[in-house]
């Protein structure tokens, strides 16, 4: 008769055997108790309750500031000449970086049959629509005039006494971020309705029962249904891959179709895109390790999942890196004094601080995942993931402010400072974020039940049960 420890040897990494991708002896029955017990317990945990008041309290800042400025003008923030674009087009570009780890996640590595993405992939989708949601807002009030957003569009008008223009690059992100946030919404919902439906059979509170009912479409779990899902689920990850090279370059082109030394280069729409899933990993990276450790996932989110995050960081990272690195020498190479001089002020300007704090946290601490050690223990992986959330802020900041501070006339030179309105709608948009991440982690299955069973060996899921019978 095999022991315990002997059949526990199996969950470990050996030499031309994977990590299995559910560990803990668990079946198909226990994987549905774990993850549907979440938002079926009455309380949550204490972590939660602390976590969902701070959001909630920076959330209402949030918009309480967007009150005040909509009421007394943009002229609250620090954008001013020659700085136009401050904060709020930061904050915009680094929200919708951190949603693309979702999209890739989920469609990119599904279509490639990934399958170590089940496990991770609901929280990405998550994270990706929460933080379009916080990325919208940017956009919609740096308008101005909110009021009359209307005039954007190219409508003949005789009060006008003009016609606006619709080839602006900030148009072109409403159509590509809408229609992204369009087909992600689409894509995590779909992946959801069948543990909705589990939610549903199991809840014992009415209220429940009626809107996971309704959320579940009156899926049965019948051959027909699965067929027609798993082909509706495929067509839609193929609809959503291309969108996660296709939204960031037209992100970047904000940036690329202008004149402006520092912004007026080819290499922008891969760099943005290497830097959006680089930064995106790195969310996820931050919220999972504690949403494991507090919800009782660690059979379900292994360590080797952690550890391929921390491979796509090294990976990404060195990519960034090495754009970083091309974008001194294009400019040294194009022979254009204007070029040379904004990265040589990148680097030894007034903002040197930004350019190192962005180097340091998106090039040199991604390279300690080369060590096995870092890419195992979750605690570093938590903090080095804050230091690429950090770094990956700053490269936006510095894109944007260190080009506008010092362009062509050396007497329309300025720095910029935030602002107190600035600084509380950053910290305000993650309230946003964090207040609707809980909130799903709360009431909704944050692990693809059905995903994950269908990873795992079949006619082995309960190994220590087998063993009793060797």
């Amino acid at each position: 008769m095999a022991t315990v420890d002997e059949v526990a040897d199996i969950t470990l990494e050996t030499p031309g055997k994977r990590a299995p991708l559910v560990t803990g002896g668990l079946t198909f029955s226990s994987i549905t108790e774990i993850v549907a017990g979440v938002p079926e317990q009455e309380k949550p945990p204490l972590a939660w309750y602390i976590g969902f008041s701070v959001s909630v309290a920076a959330m209402g800042m949030l918009f309480a500031l967007i009150g005040y400025l909509v009421f007394t003008g943009v002229g609250v923030w620090g954008n001013n000449v020659p700085v136009y674009w401050g904060w709020p087009i930061v904050n915009f570009v680094f929200w919708v970086g951190i949603g693309h780890a979702g999209t890739l996640i989920s469609a990119i590595l599904c279509i490639f049959r990934q399958n170590w993405r089940t496990s991770i992939n609901r929280f990405a989708e998550a994270m990706t629509i929460f933080a379009v949601c916080c990325a919208g807002i940017f956009p919609a009030v740096h308008i101005g005039r909110v009021w009359v957003f209307y005039w954007l569009f190219p409508y003949p008008s005789l009060y006008l006494n003009m016609w606006p223009n619709f080839r602006s690059p900030l148009l072109w992100d409403v159509f590509a971020v809408s229609t992204y946030a369009t087909v992600s919404i689409l894509f995590w919902y779909m992946g959801m309705i069948p543990d909705l439906a589990t939610l549903r059979d199991r809840t014992k509170s009415r209220v429940h029962q009626i809107g996971y009912s309704i959320a579940a479409l009156g899926w049965t779990g019948s051959a027909r249904q699965w067929s027609r899902y798993e082909k509706a689920y495929i067509l839609l990850a193929a609809l959503a891959a291309p969108l996660v090279l296709s939204v960031h370059t037209i992100v970047s082109f904000d940036f690329a179709v202008s004149q402006l030394p520092g912004w007026h280069t080819t290499i922008f729409p891969p760099y943005f895109v290497a830097g959006a899933v680089f930064s995106g990993f790195g969310m996820v990276l931050t919220l999972i390790v504690p949403a494991r450790e507090w919800f009782g996932l660690k059979d379900l989110v292994t360590t080797r999942h952690l550890e391929n995050i921390c491979k796509i960081l090294l990976a990404t990272g060195s990519m960034v890196g090495y754009a970083y690195a091309m974008e001194f020498f294009m400019a040294w190479y194009s022979g254009v004094p204007n070029e040379q001089f904004t990265f040589l002020n990148r680097a030894f300007g007034p903002y040197y601080w930004a350019y190192w704090t962005m180097v340091t946290c998106n090039v040199v601490v991604p390279q300690i995942f080369w060590f096995k050690k870092c890419r195992t223990t979750p605690w570093i992986m938590f903090v080095a993931s804050i230091f690429v959330n950090i770094g990956m802020w700053f490269e936006r900041f510095v894109i944007t402010v260190t080009s506008l501070s010092r362009d062509f006339l050396p007497s329309s030179w300025g720095y910029f400072e935030p602002t107190w309105v600035d600084i509380g709608m950053f910290v305000g948009s993650f309230g946003l974020f964090f207040t609707l991440f809980l909130l799903f982690l709360r009431f909704m299955p944050m692990v693809a039940m059905a995903e994950v069973k269908s990873v795992m060996p079949h006619g082995e899921h309960d190994p220590i049960a087998e063993a009793d019978h060797v």
